[in-house]
């Protein structure tokens, strides 16, 4: 990546305060921001995780006896710089509700079953291309009660962390088709459309493999013009 930061970027993420997505107005900053220094270990340590990252971790499949309930998918994709180069050796970790639309959390109260062969999380490390690739299953939708019937459209979150914990960001794949993208807060609140339309896979029929699981690829941008919308506070 250059060393000029692409201010043009930060028209793609979401408001840090967005009124129909009611729960950001309490977390939204209120007051001028303050500037603190790094210490050396924020921006140079490790981060946790590179270097405990199995094979089997991005099967999310396979993680328990039995196979999970749902509709299988492989979800693959590269992460890139601002001028199209990819980001290797990057930590991608996703996690997600079940085809039910329910997460394995004990706050997660939606009236519907957990499955035993699905936790609903994995990694992986992005290769020399930038190229990552999880098995897992589509997740259903389910109600979070931000307005009357309100509901969130399928989707799985995505951290990426880099050589160091200032390095991580966070944001949300969606599919492609979904009803529910008109209704949904979270969605609605990045202003600008195609910046939307960057948090939507593409059905891919060469990465869907026959009689077994249909494709999807997401490409991750991490800034620039074209920067897929993520979830950290920024300047507004």
């Amino acid at each position: 990546m250059s060393l000029i930061y692409p201010r043009d970027g930060l028209k793609a993420h979401p408001l840090n305060a967005s009124p129909a997505y009611t729960s950001t107005l309490k977390r939204a900053p209120s007051q001028p921001l303050i500037l603190l220094p790094h210490t050396l270990s924020e921006i140079s340590g490790p981060a946790f995780g590179h270097s405990a990252v199995q094979a089997g971790d991005s099967d999310l499949t396979l993680q328990h006896e039995g196979e999970p309930l749902g509709e299988r998918i492989i979800v693959t994709g590269r992460v890139l710089d601002e001028d199209g180069r990819p980001v290797p050796h990057t930590l991608v970790e996703i996690w997600q509700a079940n085809a039910a639309g329910r997460y394995v959390h004990l706050r997660d109260q939606h009236p519907a079953p957990l499955d035993p062969n699905f936790t609903g999380a994995g990694r992986a490390m992005t290769d020399a291309e930038g190229r990552y690739r999880f098995v897992t299953i589509k997740p259903g939708a389910y109600p979070w009660r931000n307005h009357h019937n309100a509901w969130r459209p399928a989707h799985i979150h995505f951290s990426l962390f880099g050589p160091s914990f200032l390095s991580r960001v966070i944001t949300q794949m969606y599919f492609p088709g979904d009803p529910l993208f008109a209704y949904d807060p979270i969605f609605q609140s990045i202003p600008d459309a195609k910046a939307r339309e960057r948090l939507i896979s593409r059905f891919d029929i060469d990465t869907t493999e026959p009689e077994w699981a249909l494709g999807y690829q997401f490409d991750i941008v991490l800034r620039g013009r074209d920067a897929t919308p993520l979830e950290e506070p920024h300047d507004d």
